[in-house]
């Protein structure tokens, strides 16, 4: 009787296992979230009514597929919308994938292609009013305007001990593919602290929530911070050198001598016509009919550059060159001297951080929305795809059936397509792994200032297909003369003033945007550059 009791309890037993193994392996399988935008978005994603959010949204098939998605249709527009989720969906104790497909059909000089995972809003929010106000836990995805070329990650953490929300934003993030192709992002947030970022389901980055190597401003505050209160002594010296007050200045030392003089040696060029004008006016020009004298003034015809002296030395009056002075010296000043009274640049004396505060995991916020809200001078962008998951492995299934089929046909007709132009496979790849290193040292810090020329270059040179090895070539000569400017020579970098204390927080409340998007809103103006002025050979 008990060994049939036992064996009773060990058959449910076993089926119950069986059971909870199905249901999770069920569960495993299965999206948190999904949108695949096969059906229209109306009702279910909703537009702002704000008056800043012109730009308009359609449900449109993918250039070349009969895959729907959502797409930017008007260039230099502002565009938000918005879509709640039943549930929040939690970021703590467990893996989280977040991915999402985009492609820049028209490609993308300016613009952001980038998801806001949106954690609850107050009370009486709605989604008709998101915009870059509404507060959100993360913000994932490619933005790429004037210097801004990468793919963001970041995350709004709120500080337990001042209660403020900080926007903490991943170092160094990987580069936006350059191409009009289809690409997935992924970010894998992992509860050992550990996100991974991949493109096209290749690792581009990882990185740690906790490591200040990895996040600026790191989660985790300082512990001691300069004292605000501390202030530097009236009879503190920071001069390291100073004049020398026994220094006087030699009686041959002219202030006065200008830095050039006419060359005396200098004869005028044989042939130089001295009665024609460098400029004449155009023989072929008529004032316009609608030319009105009282309101636009007298007519004049526009100026031509005088044929005869395309064969002359020059035109007009002659005046001969300058040169430098030999007795020029400039201002006389008093050399410099070690200062006997120098007591270094002074600091403010540490204090304990009272917003300083012990973290083992980041704090995530669920996220209770998706929400894009971006402001793009291009056109043509579409996204697909929006996954929420709590398995890698169901993010890796929608990227080989959902993305991969769009993107090697988009790779097939790309291929084609410069095979027409004459772009070979051999230089096709390795203009891709020499742009991919340009970008990468582009983004090196003490190359900053330098940033938007270099990448002014790289990408003007992306534009051509029939690049030439000598073209990369002679990108890369610019940016180590740049090095090279930068470790031998050039301007040196302004001294910061003692007084000035890098006490700014990176970060924003409830109630203000992402700072990365305030910093961005004038690479996104419109500029106009003046007309330059012809030099003329007179003053060559």
């Amino acid at each position: 009787m008990e060994e049939g009791k036992r064996r009773l309890y060990l058959q449910v037993g076993f089926l119950l296992l069986i059971g909870c193994f199905a249901s999770q392996l069920c569960a495993s399988s299965d999206p948190i979230w999904y949108e695949s935008f096969d059906e229209a978005f109306e009702g279910s994603w909703i537009v702002s009514e704000k008056e800043d959010y012109k730009g308009v949204w359609k449900h449109a098939k993918s250039e070349g597929h009969d895959d729907y998605g959502l797409l930017v249709s008007e260039k230099a527009r502002k565009y938000a919308i918005v879509k709640e989720l039943d549930e929040p969906v939690k970021l703590k104790g467990e893996t989280v994938v977040l991915q999402f497909e985009t492609r820049f059909q028209n490609g993308l000089e300016c613009g952001g292609a980038y998801l806001k995972y949106l954690r609850p809003q107050e009370a009486g929010w709605t989604s008709n009013e998101f915009d870059n106000q509404s507060p959100y836990s993360i913000m994932f995805g490619p933005d790429k305007c004037g210097i801004t070329n990468k793919v963001h990650f970041i995350l709004k953490h709120k500080n337990p001990k001042s209660g403020e929300y900080i926007e903490h934003h991943l170092k160094y993030p990987p580069s936006v593919p350059s191409d009009k192709l289809t690409h997935v992002y992924t970010a894998i947030l992992k509860p050992s602290n550990e996100l991974r970022i991949l493109i096209d389901g290749e690792e581009k980055k990882k990185a740690n929530f906790l490591s200040a190597e990895d996040f600026e401003p790191a989660l985790i505050p300082a512990k001691t911070i300069p004292d605000p209160d501390d202030k530097k002594p009236e009879d503190w010296d920071e001069r390291a050198k100073i004049p020398d007050p026994d220094a006087v200045k030699p009686d041959d030392w002219d202030e006065d001598a200008p830095m050039e003089i006419e060359d005396e040696e200098a004869v005028k060029p044989e042939g130089w016509l001295d009665d024609e004008p460098e400029e004449i006016d155009d023989p072929e020009a008529t004032k316009p009919e609608d030319w009105d004298e009282e309101e636009d003034g007298e007519w004049e015809a526009p100026k031509i550059y005088n044929q005869k002296c395309e064969t002359v030395p020059g035109c007009g009056e002659w005046k001969r060159p300058t040169k430098r002075n030999p007795a020029y010296k400039g201002k006389w000043h008093a050399p410099l001297i070690d200062n006997p009274n120098y007591k270094g640049i002074w600091k403010p004396q540490e204090i304990p951080n009272p917003n300083y505060f012990k973290l083992e995991k980041p704090d995530f916020e669920p996220i209770a929305a998706i929400g894009i809200e971006i402001w793009t001078m291009q056109d043509g962008i579409l996204f697909d795809n929006i996954l929420i998951a709590g398995n890698e492995k169901v993010a890796e299934s929608y990227r080989q059936t959902a993305w991969k089929p769009k993107f090697e046909v988009e790779k097939e007709k790309q291929k084609a397509e410069e095979v027409a132009a004459g772009v070979s496979d051999n230089l096709k790849g390795f203009q891709k792994l020499v742009f991919d290193a340009l970008y990468k040292i582009a983004d090196i810090p003490f190359l900053s200032a330098h940033k938007l020329k270099i990448l002014d270059l790289i990408e003007n040179a992306e534009k051509q297909p029939n690049l030439t090895i000598g073209g990369i070539v002679s990108i890369i000569v610019v940016i180590f003369t740049v090095l090279f400017k930068i470790l031998f020579g050039g301007k040196k970098p302004e001294k910061v003033s003692a007084r000035k204390r890098n006490t700014e927080v990176a970060g924003t409340s409830d109630d203000q945007g992402s700072s990365e998007e305030t910093k961005q809103q004038d690479d996104k103006e419109d500029t106009t550059a003046a007309p330059r002025r012809r030099t003329t050979r007179r003053e060559n």
